[in-house]
């Protein structure tokens, strides 16, 4: 089964929204606002799940000192969560419970260089039986960490905000409504994800202007 396109460089980015552009009349106009879209390219593996972890509920800001503070104690790689102390976890900043998941990924046996030779649903499904990785981590994981070109995050809110705006609709999308919109953006659902979240910003700058 074939992975699909995978996104290396902005010239890919750029492709997949000139496709999305040309076959949504939206998609242009929220194009024109946003400019030339992100590439958002993160290196894979155990250390970018562990920070999306680390990241979970708190802010931006908060989710930095703690990646900071575990980079500073040697604390990013899976034998060494494995035989710290839960003392030292907590002093970097994370909860018991994060702990507990921070754990789990380090004890899950996971053969991240593989990952990258497996199709987007198989990524998927091996990352979200970890405690505290779901669906959302698993997809952005596809989509930054291994480039998928394919892979959409129906559950993110930011995401559903910008198509309620930029399709007008009522009331924010379901999950479920989001992703069964987000076929018809195949294969640039990567792509399509970048351009919702870059015009998401836009749009809330715009509102807060008024």
């Amino acid at each position: 089964m074939s992975i699909g396109r995978i996104i290396e460089t902005p010239d890919c980015v750029a492709e997949g929204a000139a496709y999305l552009a040309g076959r949504e009349p939206r998609f242009a106009q929220a194009l024109d606002l946003t400019g030339p879209l992100p590439l958002r390219l993160k290196r894979d593996g155990f250390a970018a799940l562990l920070d999306a972890i680390v990241s979970q509920q708190v802010s931006v800001a908060a989710a930095d000192a703690i990646w900071g503070r575990l980079k500073a104690a040697g604390l990013i790689g899976p034998r060494k969560i494995i035989r710290a102390s839960d003392e030292e976890l907590r002093t970097c900043g994370l909860s018991r419970q994060k702990i507990r998941y921070a754990r789990e990924l380090a004890r899950s046996g996971i053969r991240y260089a593989d990952l990258r030779n497996c199709h987007t649903d198989e990524v998927i499904e091996t990352l979200v039986t970890v405690p505290g990785i779901g669906r959302w981590t698993a997809e952005i994981y596809a989509m930054f960490s291994l480039g998928r070109a394919d892979v959409f995050a129906p559950g993110d809110l930011a995401l559903q905000e910008a198509a309620r705006i930029l399709f007008e609709m009522e009331g924010r999308p379901s999950e479920k409504a989001l992703r069964e919109m987000s076929v018809e953006w195949s294969p640039w659902r990567g792509v399509a994800a970048r351009l919702l979240w870059a015009y998401y910003r836009v749009a809330k700058e715009r509102e807060g202007t008024r």
